[in-house]
This record gives structure tokens, sequence and C-alpha cells, in this order.
């Protein structure tokens, strides 16, 4: 172990790629190497980390799993708006999609920060980062009935400055909510190889891209802070390049 430098590290990792192992398998084994000589340099088991000259390898970009317009709908009709849960879980789906906010950002939601009047919700996401996102009016009638006649029961006299609490006025996880999701969209008869905790997210962005919005608008409405982050969503806005393409091209 002493001895191993930068070049035997290499020829090993390269030696896996040339035996037909992905990228993704030499990445992981990359990053389990790494730590390890990064643990010996600290302990002083070794003068130098080899690790810190080697390149991790380029992983294939894939697109992001997104519903198509109809899925969507399937998905927000499900919920039974007549129990209370449910209209809470009813709230968060149409508001979800109507913003495209992250899910961590929908759990953490508070009072203060949510102005369904003006219809709009105030952001706090990645790095601290405010922004403002309009709700649109489906989202806002569902979370003012939510506000009215769900609230109040699952609260059960209990206070709590987060808009959509758990059955103990709490805020909710990520994986529960993640959990609501699929049970939704088994309802709905959603394969469940389209699902992602950020599903509803990637509509967002891809209808949108689809409906013909230009990429900095998604980009400021996602909260990215890099354009090229977003333009990922062009490589999945399939509809919108058919029409570009059947405009534009002489034999469209």
């Amino acid at each position: 172990m002493e001895s191993l430098d930068a070049v035997d590290l290499q020829g090993f990792l390269g030696g896996r790629v040339e035996q037909g192992y992905k990228a993704t398998s030499t990445a992981r084994m990359l990053s389990a190497m790494r730590k390890l000589f990064q643990y010996l340099y600290r302990e002083k088991y070794r003068t130098d980390d080899p690790t810190a000259l080697l390149r991790s390898p380029k992983l294939p970009s894939r697109l992001p799993k997104y519903l198509s317009e109809q899925q969507v709908g399937d998905l927000l009709n499900t919920p039974n708006v007549d129990i209370p849960l449910e209209l809470r879980d009813k709230a968060m789906l149409e508001l979800l999609y109507a913003t495209g906010l992250r899910v961590t950002e929908l759990v953490s939601l508070t009072i203060e920060n949510m102005n369904v009047q003006q219809g709009v919700v105030r952001v706090i996401g990645k790095g601290n980062k405010e922004r403002i996102v309009p709700m649109g009016e489906e989202a806002a009638y569902w979370i003012r009935q939510f506000m009215l006649y769900g609230r109040p029961i699952l609260l059960n006299g209990q206070s709590s400055d987060i808009v959509f609490p758990s059955q103990r006025a709490q805020q909710m996880t990520r994986q529960t909510f993640w959990h609501r999701v699929k049970h939704y969209a088994i309802l709905a008869d959603i394969d469940g190889d389209t699902l992602s905790p950020h599903v509803l997210r990637h509509a967002f962005a891809t209808h949108l891209v689809n409906h013909g919005a230009d990429l900095r608008v998604v980009q400021m409405l996602l909260g990215h802070s890099d354009l090229s982050t977003t333009q990922i969503y062009t490589h999945v806005a399939k509809e919108r390049l058919k029409r570009l393409h059947e405009r534009f091209h002489p034999r469209g």
C-alpha cells in the first residue's frame, strides 16, 4: 500500500475499463480509493495522497425522468379531497407542479412565505438564496381549501408555522412525502420507472419548455444558479422540438 502511486492506481482503473466495467462502477471504486488514501495521509501512514492526481471518469449525463401532461393530471386528481390528509397532499402536489419547487423546499414552507392572495410563494433555496415563484390559480385554490378545511383538523388545536404539517403538527420529511407520491402514482396507474422524488419538478420544467417558455425564465423559477443545469430540459422537451421541426424544416 505504501509503494502504490498514481500511475499504479490509474493502471488499475484503466484495466477495469478494458474489462468492461461501467464508468459509474469505476467512479464508485475511485471514490472508495480516495477515502482510503485520504485516511492514510491524514493519519500519517503515507506522506502523500496519490488519488489527488486522478481524474474521475466521465459519467453519461442522464436525462431527468418526467411525466406527460396527461400523467400529471391523473396524479393530481388521485387524492380524495374529502379526507383532510389527502386534501393536504392534493394542495402539495398542485403547488409542486405549479412552481417546480424542490421537495425539501416544499415540506419546509412556512406561513409567512406563502401569499395565496397575491399568488406567489417565497422560497429559500440552495445556498440560502431567495426567489419568488408564482403559483397560479389552480394551486392557490387548493391551498385555500386546505387552509380552511384540512389544516385545522390536522393540527387538532396545536400550532405550527409549517404550511403543510404532518399529522403530528410537525414538518413532514421528504421521505414521507415521497412515499405519499408513490402511493398516488400506483393508484393513478403510473409506471414506477418514471418516478423520482423530483418527478413533478422535472415535469414543471419540461412542460414549460414544451410550451415555449424562455430557458432563462425556467432557470429563475427553478432556482438554478447556472443556466447549463437548466439546459438539460431542452433535451427532453420533445413536443416543442417536433413542432419546431415541422414548422421550419423544408420537409417537415
